[in-house]
C-alpha cells in the first residue's frame, strides 16, 4: 500500500482543467510531492536512505514533475530503460515555492524575457528551468492542458537532494500495478490545482487562471 493518497482517475479527471497551463499536484499545507524516475541504483538508494545520494550526480540538471500522470508518459509506465523505479517524493512546500520562482525558461519567450539578451542572463543566473509539455491521457494520447516540469542543478539541485526532503517512497510497485489494468479501474494520486498566489509570479511561469 502506498503511502501518497489516492482516488480513482475517473473521479479526479472531471475536476481537473481540460486546457491550459496548470500545476497538478499532491499537497498540503507544508509539503509537496513530486514524482522522478530512476534506474535502480539510483531510485533503490534514495528510497532506503531518504536522500540521493551513491550514483546521483549532482553535477547535470535532474528534473522533477508534480504531475503523476504526465511522469508515467514520460518513464512508459517504469517500463523504460533507467526509469524503472518511480519516486514519490515529498519536499517542503517553501522549499517548491522558491524552485517555482526562481524558474526561468528552458527557450526564450519574448512575452515574459523581452530580448534574448535579457534570458540568456536569467539563464545564467538561476539553477532552475522551466518547461510546460502536454499532458497526457493514461493511454498515452495527448491532451491540450500543459503540464510542468521543473530542471534543478546547482545549489538548487545540492538542497533538493538531501535538505528539503520530508519522505521518498518507492512506488513501482503501484506504478506496475495499475500500469496492468483499464483507466476505467485506475487509480492515481490524488492532484488539485495547486495555487500560485504572486500574480506577477504567475504571469512569468505562464499559468493560466484555474476555472
Amino acid at each position: 500500500m502506498v503511502k501518497l493518497l489516492t482516488e480513482p482517475y475517473l473521479n479526479q479527471v472531471s475536476n481537473w482543467p481540460k486546457t491550459g497551463r496548470h500545476i497538478l499536484a499532491q499537497f498540503d499545507e507544508n509539503t509537496v510531492v513530486v514524482y522522478q524516475a530512476y534506474r535502480p541504483a539510483i531510485g533503490l538508494f534514495a528510497a532506503e536512505h531518504g536522500y540521493f545520494g551513491g550514483e546521483f550526480s549532482l553535477n547535470r540538471m535532474s528534473w522533477i514533475k508534480p504531475n503523476f500522470l504526465w511522469m508515467m508518459y514520460r518513464s512508459g509506465w517504469g517500463t523504460k530503460s533507467g526509469q524503472e523505479v518511480t519516486l514519490a517524493v515529498r519536499i517542503l512546500r517553501s522549499a517548491f515555492d522558491e524552485i517555482l520562482a526562481s524558474a526561468v525558461y528552458s527557450k526564450f519567450v519574448p512575452e515574459v524575457y523581452g530580448s534574448e539578451k535579457v534570458w540568456r542572463q536569467a539563464v545564467k543566473s538561476s539553477d532552475v528551468r522551466l518547461q510546460w509539455d502536454p499532458d497526457h491521457h493514461p493511454s498515452g494520447a495527448k491532451l491540450e492542458r500543459r503540464a510542468i516540469q521543473l530542471g534543478l542543478r546547482g545549489n538548487v539541485l545540492a538542497s533538493y537532494a538531501r535538505e528539503w526532503i520530508v519522505d521518498i517512497e518507492d512506488i513501482s510497485a503501484f506504478v506496475h500495478q495499475q500500469r496492468q489494468g483499464s483507466h476505467l479501474e485506475l487509480l492515481t494520486p490524488s492532484e488539485t490545482v495547486y495555487p500560485v498566489i504572486d500574480p506577477d509570479l504567475c504571469q512569468r511561469l505562464g499559468l493560466s487562471i484555474s476555472q
